[in-house]
């Protein structure tokens, strides 16, 4: 899913299919800015969310680098339940309303209408698979949604270093932030930082969800059969 998600983040034309995808990955990333700096008694300039050239939050005041550091870490964590949902039929069916809401929210930014029809397509797709086996392929689009968000740093940097976006990749951010410390360093410390998180909540997966299908199947019935 890594391979195939790096090469539809990056790949012109492709790139354009999962859109709403990227979209909501960023949003969220961004939004984790943007959480951060309230708390921390900063102020929120601007915020852009766009699929191509990247996301950025400009703000004024707080703690730059919890500000800094919210947007991996924040993704790294949403990803991380995302991916639990691809042991539990019950939890993907719950994350699912997660994934919903979060598609829609990012067309009050963007509005074109090709990303509007791609954004009914997977919302199409979303409710479809509530009503296929069970809803059992609804843990493979969350488990898709996890990788994306939880190795968002990938894509960030990626985007950064080989295709030249507008906005800057957090790393590069934290090289200016800590000019001793250089990008590649900080793009090495993030990424070894959410590879762990991925290991983490596979073995949580592993070690809390031992169930079968047919047990999937009964304890996802509890909630909205199909």
């Amino acid at each position: 899913m890594a391979v195939i998600i790096f090469g539809f983040w990056n790949v012109p034309v492709v790139r354009n299919l999962i859109t709403p995808l990227k979209l909501f990955t960023i949003g969220w990333h961004e939004l984790c800015h943007v959480i951060a700096c309230i708390l921390t008694g900063g102020r929120v300039e601007r915020v852009s969310i766009d699929p191509h050239v990247g996301g950025m939050t400009a703000v004024t005041g707080g703690r730059p680098t919890i500000i800094l550091a919210a947007g991996y870490i924040g993704s790294s964590l949403l990803g991380g339940v995302f991916i639990l949902a691809g042991w539990a039929t019950l939890v993907a069916k719950i994350m699912s309303f997660v994934l919903g809401v979060g598609l829609i929210m990012p067309l009050v930014l963007v509005r074109d209408k090709m990303t509007i029809i791609l954004t009914l397509l997977f919302e199409g797709l979303l409710v479809g698979f509530w009503f296929v086996d069970h809803a059992q392929p609804l843990r493979w689009y969350c488990l898709f949604v996890g990788v994306m968000n939880i190795l968002f740093v990938v894509w960030d940097v990626a985007d950064d270093k080989f295709f030249h976006k507008t906005n800057d990749s957090d790393a590069t951010q934290f090289s200016i932030l800590y000019p001793k410390v250089g990008p590649h360093l900080w793009a090495t410390f993030w990424f070894i930082f959410q590879l762990g998180v991925l290991g983490a909540f596979v073995i949580l997966g592993i070690a809390t969800f031992k169930l079968t299908p047919e047990q999937m199947d009964a304890q996802a019935a509890v909630f909205l059969p199909t």
